[in-house]
């Protein structure tokens, strides 16, 4: 691929098509058909909705707190009636902050937080230690992809972010058990407004924005949103983004309206695959920690058994290199990276152009349908692994090589990383989705409801392939050196292209899937709010291996019914509790590759809600307590008795190569306040306990109850703003403190020696000061203020090490 040309013309092909849009309104909802008789002009219509910036989200009286949302039931709830768990963050709070992420974002959403083993590409996120789907309003907006491409979402053209917990049982098609976190974009206004917003940071970052909105006729209103940033980034992990977004709003009648959107994001964000990284010892073979043995402990397999001999002086050596967190904690390389310079960044490019109409058919009927095509792009070299091996178990054998200490020429090397490869990944994605929602509301005695019926069609094609190299620890290519000194690293020359790659993996991949749902939400009395709602839903997959000698073509085809039921009891108008139980379903593979033994059951996902929410001082707070079980179930394992006997057939006829009851289940409660305390203070605080671990199923070998690696048991945030007048200036100024919490969190791996390794817990300080008038804003934050040590995400077998104190101004000027 000419990446380069490539882009250039997508990039013209993108805004040619984003500038032609041609667009139709949002929100028409019976309530506001009510509101806005025929008589009443159309621009007038939408100056009045103007709060309400979409269906799925409108804000409260105050605009600090949103007070409804129909991310849950695909309906304007309020969200004291709302039978599910679903957080809400306004604008408002991120732009406080000064995000410009999702990552960074996930600070003010309880049971939302970084994926173990993530391998430092893109989004990786989890809710509740399970998996996540994105989405943009509602429309697939790309999902984890497993290790292999994934996206870095901007909150450029976000207003708010609405995240549901638990399975959404088929409103947004294909899911993950973890839930969805949907991202309510920035829509067009009918009243005229500029926007020109310019940052600069540390690690020479910069950013220019420039947002227009405004009415072209009575009839149509245009937005478009452009931004360019780039950083050199701390400790080298650099990024750019151009991003444009364009969209028309047009409005056919009160009751018929229609928006096209388009957005083109190129952006080129480096990999820390590795982090710091933990030493490999094994301690298990020890009665204490690493920093006190000796080179007469580190004792040698006789050389029968084919472990590699050391000399009593390099023993000695490699005792003495040790210190008391090796084995168990990542090695504290300070300011150096392992990012090799023959890494090259992720290099997304991403196009999307969505039209959707929304129709009140009736008083008591209306319709909204969403058509949308996607593409994504992405290509980079990311360093896999640098394992330093310094006393591990290998099938019984002490430092059988190559897990074990490097030597060459006699001399010792107690810092090398051994096994390193580096991967090329080239990945392109093409999605079509359809989504059509009908919806009748009705109503009988004292009793309302609302019928909900859904459909949805999404097709997918995946283009992936991955080539390898190694050093001289695999003869698969032309061997890269060993890094002599993960201290101080001697990089490789030339490019990846130099050392003969290892072509690993090709395949074309397409994947339908379909959805029916219907879903009933009964207003039983002003006590009672129900929802029952059921789906049925198949996925097919094909899938093209063109690598492989004969190119098998394997395919999967699997469909089933998931169902929610919820009850909402409003002790007052104040204090509501909830239930909810749902479960949904995630095809296997759906982005990755398949076998012959891949026609096997779906994974499933279950979880059990049960809530409180409550507001007070006249609705200046709104906040919920959660205790949850979620689980994804139906996972593969192998089963021993296969593997031990797979030299005997005979045996193996009836014996079944694996099983699928093993599960991955999070236990906890999670808790979410937003106080709007008064027009000086408002405080943003969440708090997540939970126990996520992996529970194997009745044939393993093993019952105890594993932690998720790299998720956090406890975590928690807050975000406290004061704003204060000066006589001397026109509008007040605001002053922001935040802090967060993160428990420990597992990365250990039994596979190299290391049953149990972590990140430690760590508390870090944000503070943000900010002058907002009618035509000014102008914010500086100060982030990890007081300079701490720690790891942002634990990695396999290592921790990225978070940012140390930095800052970021920005100017925003509005006409």
């Amino acid at each position: 691929m000419n990446h380069t040309s490539h882009k250039k013309s997508k990039v013209a092909n993108a805004i040619l098509l984003s500038l032609l849009s041609v667009t139709s309104t949002v929100t028409a909802t019976s309530a506001l058909a009510q509101e806005n008789d025929a008589e009443t002009p159309v621009d007038s219509q939408a100056q009045s909705a103007e709060e309400n910036l979409d269906v799925i989200t409108v804000y409260g009286r105050h605009n600090r707190l949103i007070l409804e949302s129909g991310t849950a039931t695909k309906s304007n709830m309020s969200l004291m009636e709302t039978p599910a768990a679903i957080v809400v963050v306004d604008g408002t709070l991120l732009r406080e902050q000064g995000v410009s992420t999702l990552q960074e974002s996930i600070r003010n959403i309880s049971g939302l937080s970084q994926d173990g083993n993530n391998y430092g590409v893109g989004d990786n996120l989890a809710i509740r230690g399970l998996g996540v789907n994105y989405t943009f309003d509602g429309i697939y907006a790309g999902a984890d992809l497993g290790n292999s491409y994934n996206p870095t979402r901007s909150m450029t053209n976000i207003e708010s972010i609405e995240v549901l917990k638990g399975p959404a049982t088929g409103l947004y098609g294909m899911g993950e058990a973890g839930g969805i976190i949907n991202l309510i974009e920035k829509k067009p206004q009918f009243q005229e407004a500029y926007e020109v917003k310019a940052s600069v940071g540390s690690w020479d970052s910069y950013s220019l924005l420039f947002d227009a909105t405004g009415a072209i006729n009575k009839d149509l209103a245009y937005r478009v949103v452009a931004n360019r940033e780039q950083s050199d980034g701390y400790r080298g992990l650099s990024d750019e983004r151009s991003e444009l977004y364009t969209s028309l709003k047009y409005v056919a009648s009160s009751d018929n309206q229609f928006l096209l959107s388009a957005a083109y994001i190129d952006d080129a964000v480096q990999i820390d695959s590795v982090g710091h990284p933990v030493r490999l010892i094994d301690l298990t073979m020890f009665d204490t920690d690493a920093g006190s043995l000796t080179g007469a402990d580190l004792v040698n397999d006789t050389a029968e058994s084919g472990g590699l001999q050391l000399t009593d002086a390099q023993r000695d050596e490699l005792a003495a290199s040790l210190v008391s967190t090796d084995g168990v904690q990542p090695f504290d390389l300070g300011d150096t990276s392992l990012i090799s310079p023959i890494s090259r960044p992720n290099e997304g490019e991403e196009f999307r152009i969505k039209l959707r109409q929304d129709l009140v058919i009736s008083s008591d009927w209306s319709l909204t349908q969403q058509l949308q095509y996607r593409t994504y792009e992405t290509e980079y070299i990311r360093q896999t692994s640098a394992y330093n091996y310094v006393y591990v178990d290998r099938n019984g054998t002490t430092n059988l090589e190559p897990r074990s200490p490097l030597v060459i020429d006699d001399v010792l090397y107690p810092y090398a990383a051994r096994r390193q490869e580096y991967r090329k990944i080239q990945a392109e994605e093409k999605v079509w989705q359809y989504f059509i929602d009908l919806t009748n509301t009705w109503s009988l005695g004292d009793i309302r409801g609302e019928h909900l019926f859904s459909a949805n069609y999404e097709d997918m094609e995946v283009n992936y392939t991955q080539w390898s190299i190694w050093d001289a620890d695999d003869t698969r290519s032309d061997a890269v050196p060993y890094i002599l000194d993960i201290r101080n690293p001697n990089w490789p020359t030339g490019t990846f292209e130099d050392y003969n790659p290892s072509l690993r993996s090709k395949y074309d991949k397409d994947v339908s899937s379909w959805g029916v749902s219907f879903q009933e939400v009964l207003y039983l009395s002003d006590s009672f709010t129900a929802r029952i709602g059921g789906a049925y839903g198949g996925v097919k997959q094909t899938y093209q291996n063109q690598f492989s000698d004969g190119n098998p073509e394997y395919d999967a085809d699997d469909d089933g019914f998931t169902y929610n039921l919820g009850l909402t009891y409003m002790y007052s108008d104040s204090l509501s509790t909830f239930i909810n139980h749902s479960k949904g379903r995630t095809a296997y593979s759906v982005l990755g590759s398949l076998s012959e033994e891949d026609n096997r059951p779906d994974s499933e996902s279950e979880s059990w809600d049960l809530g409180v929410r409550f507001t007070a001082l006249d609705e200046q707070v709104i906040g919920s307590v959660v205790v949850f079980d979620t689980a994804r179930t139906n996972l593969q394992y192998s089963n021993p008795l296969y593997e031990d006997n797979i030299d005997d057939p005979s045996y193996n006829v009836d014996v079944p190569e694996f099983y699928y009851d093993e599960q991955d289940r999070t236990t906890g409660v999670e808790v979410d306040i937003n106080f709007d305390i008064n027009e000086q203070w408002s405080l943003n605080a969440n708090g997540t306990y939970q126990e996520p671990r992996t529970e194997p199923g009745a044939y393993a070998t093993s019952t105890d109850e594993e932690q998720t690696k790299g998720i956090a048991e406890k975590f928690a945030s807050t975000w406290l703003t004061y704003s204060h007048s000066f006589e001397a200036l026109p509008a007040p100024v605001k002053f922001s403190i935040g802090v967060t919490y993160e428990d420990e969190r597992t990365i250990s791996a039994s596979a190299f020696g290391i049953d149990y390794a972590f990140v430690d817990s760590y508390t870090v300080w944000d503070a943000a000061v900010s002058y907002v008038s009618d035509d000014w804003d102008v914010q500086l934050n100060l982030r990890n203020l007081d300079n701490t040590d720690y790891y942002s995400s634990a990695m396999y077998l290592g921790g990225l090490p978070g940012e140390e104190r930095n800052a970021k101004l920005s100017v925003a000027y509005r006409f």
